[in-house]
C-alpha cells in the first residue's frame, strides 16, 4: 500500500501524528504531485490548523489548477472559519473542475444558506440530495430550504423521507407541524408537535408552536 493510501487509514484512525509523517515522506518522494498536498491539507483542517492547511491547498492548486479537490478542500477551510463567500467561491471552482458529488454540492447549498439567499440554496441542495438519497443531514436542509422556497408540497415529502431514514428526527416532525399550518391542518400539526416533543422535551421551538396551536384550537 503506497503512502498515501497508509496516511488516509492512519487519518481515519485518529493518528494524526502518524498521517502527517506518511503525507510528509509522500510529498517528499514526489514534490510536483499534488494529492500529496491535498490529503496533508485535509488532515490539517480536521486539526484545525487552518492557517497551514490554507497553505497546502494553494501549492496543490499551483501545481494543478485543475485539482477539483484543492478547491473543495480550500472550501471546508473557509466554511469553518464562517467565510462563506470565500468558501463559496472555492466550491464553485470545484464544481467547475468536475466535482460532482453530493458533499461538495450541499456544502455548496449550505455557504448560501448561511447568507440568507435560500432561492441560490435550492438548486445545489436539491442536486446534494439526489446524489445521497440516504443521507440524513443533505435531505433534511433540502426539505428546510424547499420549505423555505414556498414549495411545501417538496418541502412534505421530503420530512417524511427523512423520517423513514431516521424515525426520532425531532425537526423533521417539527417542519411537518409547520407544512400542516400552512394547509391549515391545526390538529395534524398539534401530532407533529407533540410527536417533536415527546422525542426531544427540549424542542422550544415545538414547545411554542404546540402551545400557539393549543390555544387557538381552545379558542
Amino acid at each position: 500500500m503506497d503512502k498515501l493510501k497508509q496516511g488516509i487509514e492512519q487519518m481515519q484512525n485518529h493518528n494524526y501524528e502518524e498521517a502527517a509523517k506518511l503525507f510528509t515522506e509522500a510529498i517528499d518522494e514526489n514534490p510536483k504531485e499534488p494529492v500529496g498536498y491535498i490529503n496533508f491539507g485535509n488532515l490539517l483542517t480536521h486539526m484545525n490548523d487552518h492557517v497551514r492547511a490554507e497553505r497546502f491547498f494553494h501549492r496543490a492548486i499551483e501545481l494543478d489548477e485543475k485539482a477539483a479537490t484543492a478547491y473543495y478542500g480550500l472550501g471546508n477551510v473557509y466554511y469553518e472559519q464562517e467565510k462563506y463567500t470565500k468558501a463559496q467561491e472555492q466550491f464553485i471552482l470545484a464544481v467547475q473542475n468536475g466535482l460532482d458529488e453530493a458533499d461538495v454540492h450541499f456544502m455548496l447549498g449550505m455557504t448560501y444558506v448561511h447568507q440568507e439567499y435560500p432561492k441560490l440554496a435550492l438548486p445545489y441542495l436539491l442536486r446534494a440530495a439526489e446524489l445521497a438519497p440516504e443521507d440524513v443531514d443533505v435531505q433534511f436542509q433540502y426539505g428546510l430550504c424547499a420549505a423555505q422556497n414556498g414549495q411545501i408540497d417538496e418541502a412534505e415529502k421530503v420530512m417524511n423521507g427523512v423520517l423513514q431514514l431516521e424515525k426520532e428526527h425531532s425537526d423533521a416532525y417539527y417542519n411537518l407541524g409547520v407544512v400542516a399550518l400552512h394547509k391549515e391542518d391545526a390538529h395534524l400539526a398539534l401530532e407533529h408537535f407533540t410527536r417533536a416533543l415527546e422525542i426531544n422535551s427540549e424542542h422550544m421551538l415545538a414547545a411554542h408552536a404546540k402551545a400557539q396551536v393549543e390555544q387557538a384550537l381552545n379558542e
